[in-house]
């Protein structure tokens, strides 16, 4: 800590009197280089229109090195917004999902293992680039105790028609409670073509990702934690249920998506093919060589019984391939009308079949999966409209239909719209798991998930506000089984249910920022209300997140600086707690999280194109009571520094 902030002093004076002249968001708009006695005349530079971010829908946003207080709320290891989750005590563990709209559904089975999946990066969520020179931005942020957390990415254009992108993000941090080490890597490699002609388009990429967590099962007494007892300041002493277990998350993809234009020459009417190939293999290992836990001076089988005495290694096998086949007619006036079918092929598996007293538990499931479906695609003047609907063609009962309209009134309003009615099939854990744990195996027969959603959104220069009504039925969920004579033995024993009645959920989030001199209060307001017979989907009625900063530039607008405090809080409820054994939350009504204050005070300063963090994480730890959890078994982290830079390079 003294040699960053020693560094930061020597250099910082030396960067800001250096330069005469400031440059402006990517630093292309001066004229000259001033840096010698005799001016000399730069080199022709791209505009920032150059420097391009696309997604798989090819939708199009530019790099951007400001500083705002958004950044500061992307500055996490999810490297994005995170309100509305609520993260564990050690970077790179789970995040509790406080605010339920933002779960997002795809009516095909997936792999499971949702608690791992926060930080795997899934197909629609890589970025493809364009670039008029090769750009650089890492990141680097400072984690619990020792290790460091650091995303380096590269890109360059061979040709003004050929990108090439590299980028990895690399964890390792130990945690401050016993057997909580966090170890992930994500390696990310894109390309993008066109021809000259832009008559063929495509983009591809290959990822790797492991993530990698010590489990300690949460702590074993909340009174040691929540007394405030100094001996316990220390959290390596507080006792917690597993000392030696692990789980680890692994999958490799290899993604294509492109388009060739029929006609030579494009016009007012064209004809387009496309093809959409998806392969990804996952892999999820729970590793725990001592079975048994010790509470006081108890033995605890805290899964219950096992198969094994010592040395339990759970694998779970999953693949998919994924096809998409569809053709386009596009019309300047009309716009674009898509039909396409797909194929769907999953395979998971284990290594045996388990012969029980109560039944068989088979090695595997595999599904293939057709299914047929339209997409009409509008834009015209400030209307823009979205309408896709599947259906499978086999014999699984699966359906989409998604409908998005937004209205731009101007630059800074627009409206949208969404509605979705979905036909679910269960993910595959839920139909299927084994395990050395006796009560942890099961072979299920769900019926599919039935989803009812609208969306309605205003982004107005006012008011920021998104508005959900979803209607759930026969959803899925992980419960808590455990008899009383289990829970008075600290057990946890979950399987999957289904729930037969309807759930009702509503979400209204309201976001504006107030800006006085110098000063601004940025604000974020989440309500939510579920109606249901039970208490299966259950959330906190309130979410807020209110940060109070300072902006100033100084040394001629070499320096910007931002400082302040954010405030977030959530009202207290009956909160999913995490099984490491299946890498899920379940639903429990035991014991309420939530109504604490989580204070965090932060100054950033942006030099040029280099942004600069400094945050005081939770200080009001010591002084606000130990109440604070982020599921039912595991606390939130106390008070820590911790520091970074995101530093952009453009040659």
């Amino acid at each position: 800590m003294r040699n960053f902030f020693f560094l930061c002093f020597l250099v910082l004076p030396i960067s800001l009197f250096s330069q005469q002249k400031i440059t402006s968001l990517l630093g292309f708009d001066s004229e000259y280089n001033s840096t010698d006695s005799i001016k000399k005349k730069k080199e022709k530079v791209a505009p920032i229109d150059l420097y391009r971010v696309i997604t798989l829908e090819r939708d199009t946003t530019y790099i951007d090195t400001s500083l705002t207080i958004k950044k500061l709320y992307n500055y996490n290891y999810l490297r994005r917004d995170i309100f509305g989750l609520m993260p564990f005590s050690n970077e790179g563990q789970t995040y509790n999902t406080l605010q339920y709209s933002l779960n997002r559904f795809s009516p095909l089975p997936e792999f499971g293992f949702k608690a791992k999946h926060f930080n795997f990066l899934e197909a629609n969520q890589i970025r493809y680039n364009s670039v008029a020179t090769p750009t650089t931005e890492l990141y680097f942020k400072t984690v619990m105790k020792q290790g460091q957390n650091v995303d380096a990415f590269f890109t360059l254009n061979m040709t003004p028609r050929l990108n090439f992108s590299a980028a990895y993000k690399g964890l390792r941090s130990e945690g401050r409670y016993v057997n909580q080490l966090s170890s992930t890597g994500n390696f990310r490699f894109t390309t993008s073509y066109n021809t000259k002609n832009n008559r063929y388009f495509a983009n591809a990429h290959f990822v790797a990702q492991d993530i990698k967590n010590e489990e300690n099962g949460g702590i074993t007494t909340a009174e040691d934690f929540e007394s405030g007892d100094p001996n316990f300041v220390n959290r390596d002493r507080l006792e917690v249920y597993l000392t030696d277990a692990q789980s680890f998350l692994k999958g490799k993809r290899v993604f294509l998506d492109h388009l060739f234009r029929v006609n030579s020459t494009a016009g007012s009417n064209n004809l387009y093919v496309g093809h959409q190939f998806n392969y990804e293999n996952k892999y999820f290992e729970y590793n725990q060589p001592t079975v048994t836990s010790t509470v006081g001076s108890s033995i605890v089988y805290r899964f219950g019984e096992s198969y094994r005495t010592s040395g339990i290694n759970d694998q779970t096998h999953y693949n998919k391939t994924y096809n998409k086949v569809g053709i386009t007619y596009e019309n300047t006036t009309l716009g674009k009308f898509q039909f396409f079918a797909d194929d769907f092929f999953n395979n998971y598996y284990y290594n045996q079949i388990l012969i029980l007293d109560d039944g068989t538990i088979p090695s595997s499931i595999s599904q293939r999966v057709n299914s047929i479906g339209g997409q009409y695609d509008y834009r015209k003047n400030k209307w823009t409209g979205r309408f896709r609907f599947s259906r499978s063609v086999t014999d699984q009962s699966l359906s989409d239909l998604d409908a998005k309209l937004q209205y731009d009134w101007n630059d800074e309003t627009q409206f949208s719209f969404q509605y979705q009615n979905m036909n679910k099939l269960p993910n595959v854990n839920y139909n299927l798991y084994q395990s050395s744990y006796v009560d942890y195996n099961w072979s299920n027969d769900f019926k599919n998930e039935k989803i009812n959603s609208i969306v309605v959104n205003a982004n107005t220069p006012w008011l920021e506000a998104s508005v959900q009504y979803s209607i759930f039925n026969d959803h899925l969920y992980f419960a808590d089984i455990s008899t009383p004579e289990q829970i008075a033995l600290n057990q946890q024993i979950v399987n999957p249910a289904q729930y037969g009645s309807a759930i009702n959920y509503l979400s209204v989030k309201v976001s504006k920022e107030f800006t006085f001199w110098k000063l601004a209060l940025d604000n974020a307001l989440l309500y939510q209300k579920v109606d249901q017979q039970d208490f299966i989907l259950n959330v906190p009625e309130f979410l807020t997140r209110n940060t109070l900063y300072f902006s100033q530039e100084l040394f001629h607008k070499s320096l910007f600086f931002q400082t302040g405090v954010t405030f977030n809080y959530f009202t207290n409820y009956f909160s999913n707690a995490y099984n490491p054994v299946i890498g899920e939350f379940f639903v429990q009504n035991r014991k309420e999280i939530g109504d604490f204050a989580n204070l965090d005070f932060f100054f950033n300063a942006r030099i040029q194109r280099t942004r600069i963090y400094v945050i005081a994480e939770h200080f009001n730890s010591s002084f606000s009571g130990n109440n604070f959890y982020s599921d039912p078994n595991n606390p939130y982290h106390d008070f820590m520094i911790r520091f970074g830079v995101v530093w952009n390079f453009f040659q």
